[in-house]
């Protein structure tokens, strides 16, 4: 095996290998084989190029015209012209997948389904990888730089999955580069003959090393065990330091490492995957639940608490983690005076749901759960450590069900100094206009009870705002200022607008994420979808402690403590979960009731049309767009074969040329052969040296080109005949220069290989004389516009003005 094809196959391997970290982001894994075939034929396509020896700009060219063949065969076909060449049609195809390809990746939650579009992006992405890494690695002898786009590849894969590409894709890509570098290094030494290893071998005994050891390493066993410990070194380190929030990994979550002290917590923002969530054109069940509680519709599934708010973005805090201990402390701030119900729930999460952080009803006061999960005491979440996710959990919680009244909220202490600093505190950038917009419309409120309510009933139901999932949700002060302005929005703009607002006002405040309560099943248990994602603020209460309020309209439900004149139940004996007597939240509300009219966007607030139907009616391709692309195809088809049309040009003019009978003319004739001659052989292989007399360069190409017989004489007949044109006093020239160029020409093509003639053809190396051509033309150009501006000059030039004054 030569060592371009040994390069081309770990090129091939490397990219394939970084390519499995894709696998976590889609829910089918068949799409890597069709990646795996379609990048075959592409790196067939560039090894028989290279085979044929044509130019690199050549084979990257035929590479890149193979891989927009096969994508338009396994997207296209039916819009191709002929079922393989990309027409007009197939081209807008493939932008509509394009297209509608990002807007699933913005709107499905990781796993994706496999739609046509994601799946054109992701194989697309790694054929396009797998040609940048070919053209590097094997065509530019370059394979350190290949390991540049495998690196975008495996980014893109752990930055989307959160850490869902792991260590075993990590080490899978890792192994892919070290291959290729070992096999370009192996390649690059066998061209020096065999490697060195050591001394020779002694009689009966092992070869002596330079270290008088008896063991010498080769170069490239000395490679392959370095780039094995540095390899180890990116594996071992970040899991030996449970602290470390990723690392080279980009790591598996939060909680990371063992240890019943060590672990941080420090999330990203879930805010992108919370607005996928919402508008998912189908309401996929995430998990499901049964539960005693008396109040189902209050019953919200808590995820985690933003209680950072830097001005870009709201954030959860850097928090240490513990063990989860058998019951949970009691909620901070929680008095003995309010009026508290324990209840039981027993949850069954999807196992297409995997994320780091376990659902609960706040507050969870005992939870069992098995898997290794991590308790952080501030937000009273579980976070699972070491790449524990809610894939399958099952576990059961107990809660409190906190039941104050508007009598107990009103009447409320001031909140410990220290939690008050934490959750008041406002960035500088925040805009003036949240602050004056908070105390208008809180005016007249008597305490921070009151202007609470005010805030949440200023954004249901007085300020006119609308619910909207379409809108950007940005989580900075801009973006809050831009809402209170534009009054649309969907619950991250809602929740998020009355916690800055309520910091302002001095009332402590953050954002939880999670879950509404569901919809009702017939068998008693509820179901949760992903469109039942959903944000709200708390604030905090002391003798209450952490308290939900429901900004947004039309989502979840409004608390009994915010309503006027709506007593607290009593509280009932807890029980468990039964089958027969589960007490399960109310069904949904329907799009009619629930969506207002101008929020109707397909897939937000019920069934929408299918994906990927169009509207027959609609308008067709612009005729300038056909025309442009009947017109453009065959040019870009063609441009592969400009040198070989060049070739055939110039070979058809030199032998046509100096028809005369002249003296000059018949010199003209012998010198047009003898260029014809020189550019074939160059063609074939034998590159010209104009340092040689005609006599031995032609004896030169008759030796390299293998020529025998006619084809030999004719070569030497036309040097002769160029030596009585540069050299006699009258030229005599060959009596027949063009029947002589033939039989050289196919004197060459007989005693080349295949592969050789098939070049000469297609990719002439001679080709590269028009670069000459179009030099020399713009040189004469320009000293035909320098002669006329010359001729111009004198007659309307200018005086230069005088320096002096006065």
């Amino acid at each position: 095996m030569s060592g371009r094809t040994r390069l081309a196959l770990c090129a091939f391997a490397a990219t394939m290998m970084t390519a499995g970290a894709l696998l976590p982001l889609v829910e089918t894994s068949t799409w890597l084989l069709r990646a795996a075939f379609l990048l075959a034929v592409q790196s067939g396509v560039g090894a028989l190029a290279r085979r044929m020896r044509l130019a690199r700009i050549l084979t990257v060219s035929l590479q890149t015209l193979a891989t927009l063949l096969t994508l338009t065969v396994a997207f296209a076909r039916e819009h191709a012209l002929f079922g393989v060449l990309p027409g007009p049609q197939a081209v807008q195809r493939l932008a509509v997948l394009l297209t509608t390809g990002a807007d699933d990746v913005g709107r499905y939650a990781i796993p994706a389904p496999a739609t046509d579009g994601i799946l054109l992006m992701l194989i697309g992405g790694v054929l396009l990888v797998g040609l940048a890494v070919d053209v590097l690695a094997v065509t530019f002898r370059a394979a350190a730089a290949a390991g540049l786009p495998l690196l975008a590849l495996y980014s893109v894969a752990a930055g989307l999955s959160d850490g869902g590409a792991g260590w075993l894709w990590f080490v899978l890509a890792g192994c892919g580069y070290l291959l290729l570098l070992l096999a370009e290094g192996r390649d690059r030494l066998s061209r020096w003959g065999r490697v060195f290893g050591g001394a020779s071998r002694a009689p009966g005994g092992p070869a002596a090393g330079p270290d008088g050891s008896g063991h010498a390493l080769a170069p490239v066993r000395t490679g392959r065990r370095i780039g094995v410990v540095a390899l180890g070194i990116a594996l071992a380190v970040p899991a030996a330091l449970p602290a470390l929030d990723g690392g080279l990994l980009g790591g598996t979550g939060p909680g990371q490492g063992g240890g019943s002290g060590g672990g941080t917590i420090s999330a990203v923002n879930p805010l992108v995957s919370l607005q996928n969530n919402l508008n998912q054109p189908e309401n996929r069940e995430v998990m499901t639940y049964r539960t005693n509680s008396a109040s189902p519709e209050g019953f919200y599934l808590r995820i985690l608490a933003l209680d950072q708010f830097s001005g870009g973005e709201w954030r959860p805090s850097t928090r240490r983690l513990r063990d989860v201990p058998d019951r949970l402390p009691q909620p901070a701030g929680l008095g003995p005076d309010v009026a508290v119900t324990e209840i039981r729930t027993n949850i069954s999460a999807s196992r297409s749901y995997r994320q780091t952080y376990l659902p609960l009803p706040y507050p969870a006061s005992e939870v069992d759960v098995r898997g290794r999960w991590r308790y952080e005491p501030e937000g009273r979440t579980l976070v699972g450590d070491d790449g524990q996710t809610t894939g399958g959990a099952r576990y059961e919680v107990s809660s409190l069900a906190v039941e104050p009244t508007a009598a107990q909220l009103a009447a409320s202490a001031a909140s410990p100094p220290d939690l008050a600093r934490e959750y008041t505190r406002v960035p500088p950038s925040l805009p003036d206009v949240v602050e004056k917009t908070a105390a208008q419309v809180t005016e007249g409120a008597a305490d921070d009870y009151e202007r609470a309510v005010k805030l949440q009933d200023w954004f249901t139901t007085e300020g006119g705002f609308r619910y909207d999932t379409t809108v950007t949700s940005g989580t900075g002060t801009a973006a809050i200022e831009r809402f209170l302005k534009e009054r649309e929005g969907f619950c991250v703009h809602f929740s998020f607008a009355m916690a800055a607002m309520a910091r302002t006002l001095g009332i402590p405040a953050r954002v939880a994420v999670g879950f509404t309560p569901g919809t009702a099943q017939a068998d008693g248990s509820v179901s949760v979808g992903l469109r039942d994602a959903h944000a709200w603020p708390e604030l905090y209460f002391e003798g209450v402690g952490w308290t939900r309020f429901e900004p947004t309209p039309s989502r979840g439900s409004t608390p009994a403590y915010t309503l006027p004149d709506v007593p607290s139940q009593d509280p009932g004996d807890p029980a468990l979960p039964t089958d027969g007597a589960s007490a399960a939240p109310t069904a949904a509300p329907s799009a009619s009731e629930s969506c207002p009219a101008q929020g109707r966007q397909p897939g937000e607030c019920g069934a929408s049309t299918a994906p990927g139907v169009a509207d027959s009616a609609g308008p067709g391709t612009p005729a300038g767009t056909v025309v442009l692309w009947v017109l453009g195809s065959p040019v870009v088809l063609t441009l592969p074969l400009v040198p070989m049309f060049w070739r055939m040009r110039a070979r058809a003019r030199r032998l046509g040329s100096s028809k005369g009978r002249t003296a000059a003319d018949a010199a003209a004739r012998v010198m047009a052969a003898w260029r014809e001659i020189t550019d074939t052989a160059w063609d074939h292989g034998i590159a010209p040296d104009d340092s040689q007399t005609p006599r031995r360069a032609a004896a030169r190409v008759v030796r390299l080109g293998g020529l025998e017989g006619p084809a030999a004489a004719a070569v030497h007949r036309v040097a002769g005949a160029v030596e009585q044109v540069l050299y006699a006093p009258e030229p005599g020239g060959a009596v027949a220069p063009a029947e002589d160029v033939r039989e050289v020409r196919e004197g060459l093509r007989s005693s080349a290989g295949r592969w050789d003639r098939l070049r000469a053809t297609l990719a002439p190396r001679s080709a590269v004389r028009v670069i000459g051509a179009v030099s020399e033309r713009l040189a004469e150009l320009g000293s035909r516009w320098s002669r006329v501006v010359g001729r111009v000059r004198p007659a309307g030039r200018l005086r230069r003005p005088s320096r002096q004054r006065g």
